[in-house]
């Protein structure tokens, strides 16, 4: 396609469609982008497909994503089995006394773990699931607090990979001078509005400051009664709402060990973190040396077996594919996306409003509808900014100000879009549906988007 045209529209249509229809995010998805394959090229669908799922997985993002979730799965596996997990739920209670407290834990967890996105959503579900499980609630709101501190909190840090790949970005494109991409990217901080406010709205929920609505409260209604959510415990060992909780702990933690000691899982979480400060940033060498760490110090407290670490570590890697999956399904979608124009007509047909005042909230809004299409935040910065910086220079926009709408609509479209891969990671770190997550969470993002969308107009 040479032209950009509304038909480019058609695909993101397709799938946001077919994900609350059919509540299948991936099937979704190859439908969407088969859709697109047949707006480019009918007679070549089946080889265009093949060449792009080929490329896809041959990104070295795709690798580092396969290799980095299907590993902290392998670890999670480990912590549960070992009974570590078990034993931090149980220290975890004696400060959680409600609803409340535990979903402010999770939010204070989540404020912690700033250094990843991933390793955020990963971590803070799966840390504090028997927690909320027990006071009932509900996984779609666990999901919500655990995606709000995932990716905007890291949007807010500059000691975060977020910071490490946009500054790299602003260097390679002339926006900061070689060596200065952190210091420009952290002048912006003040005016990522969209991250402060998603982090702002889920500690106003979390008090009950802003009340639980729409799909969210029929959600917390049917943990409060006690039954679970979607694909969350099997409702035949659930007998009363009170064994509710019991349930959903005993699904998951059958076979762990009933004794397990906390330090069992307070030591890998903190060598994670730290390795992965230690390798500026990087998830994938953290996640390395700190199974190069763990193997040996669960097999001299003679935990179990190595080869029975081995088993339990496949055994978490597999119970990663569905994220995998959808994230690598979400990539081929994008690609398709880029050859249908779509970043160019959205911001071909929303460049007319583009004056110095309206520019930051212009983008604003223009790269949110775009992350939240294609599922891809930092695809789309990286596709956008090569146009968006060149035109805010012309008129005379603020620069920090179209900086920080950038980043504030990166980080909506990884927390709002239904199958962005933080997303799909909250919601698997949370044991939680997909689909109802997005849905359930989708009203408190788009109030926060909306709020934002005036507060860049108003500073410009």
């Amino acid at each position: 396609m040479s032209e950009p045209t509304a038909l480019s529209l058609i695909p993101p249509l397709v799938v946001l469609v077919l994900a609350v229809w059919l509540r299948r995010p991936i099937l979704s998805l190859i439908i969407g982008a088969v859709t697109g394959f047949l707006l480019l090229d009918p007679s070549q669908v089946l080889n265009n497909f093949a060449s792009t799922s080929l490329k896809v997985m041959a990104d070295e993002t795709i690798g580092w994503l396969i290799l980095v979730c299907g590993c902290f799965g392998a670890l999670i596996a480990l912590l549960v089995r070992t009974g570590g997990a078990l034993a931090f739920g149980r220290n975890a209670l004696k400060f959680a006394k409600g609803p409340k407290s535990s979903l402010f834990m999770t939010f204070i967890l989540g404020i912690v773990i700033f250094i990843d996105d991933y390793l955020n959503a990963l971590t803070v579900g799966e840390t504090m699931k028997r927690v909320t499980d027990k006071f009932k609630v509900s996984r779609e709101m666990l999901a919500y607090v655990v995606d709000s501190t995932a990716a905007p909190v890291c949007v807010l840090v500059p000691l975060s990979t977020w910071a490490v790949f946009f500054g790299g970005l602003l260097v390679d494109n002339g926006v900061a001078a070689e060596g200065q991409g952190i210091s420009v990217y952290m002048q912006a901080i003040p005016y990522m509005l969209y991250a402060w406010l998603a982090v702002a709205m889920v500690l106003l929920v979390v008090l009950g400051v802003v009340p639980v609505i729409g799909p969210m409260k029929k959600a917390e209604l049917r943990a409060a009664k006690g039954e679970p959510a979607e694909a969350q415990v099997d409702l035949d060992q659930v007998q009363t709402s009170d064994e509710y909780a019991i349930a959903a702990i005993e699904e998951e933690f059958k076979h762990a060990d009933n004794q397990g000691k906390l330090h069992n899982f307070l030591v890998p979480i903190l060598l994670l973190v730290a390795f992965t400060v230690y390798f500026e940033i990087d998830v994938w060498k953290g996640l390395l040396a700190t199974l190069v760490v763990t193997l040996p110090y669960y097999a001299v407290q003679r935990l179990m077996p190595l080869s029975e670490m081995m088993d339990q570590m496949i055994d978490g890697f597999k119970s990663m594919l569905p994220a995998i999956g959808t994230v690598i399904a979400a990539f081929v979608f994008k690609d398709v996306c880029d050859a249908l124009l779509l970043p160019q007509y959205v911001i071909e047909s929303l460049s007319p409003f583009m004056t110095p005042k309206m520019l930051p909230a212009i983008v604003f809004l223009s790269m949110a509808i775009l992350a939240f299409a294609t599922g891809s935040s930092w695809g789309i910065f990286a596709v956008t900014i090569p146009i968006v910086m060149p035109l805010a220079q012309s008129v005379g926009a603020d620069i920090p100000l179209v900086i920080g709408a950038l980043l504030s609509a990166s980080s909506f479209g990884s927390q709002a879009c239904f199958y962005s891969d933080s997303t799909v990671l909250a919601a698997q770190g949370s044991g939680c549906n997909l689909v109802s997550h997005a849905v359930t969470q989708l009203p408190y993002a788009l109030i926060a988007a909306v709020i934002a969308f005036f507060g860049f107009i108003f500073i410009a």
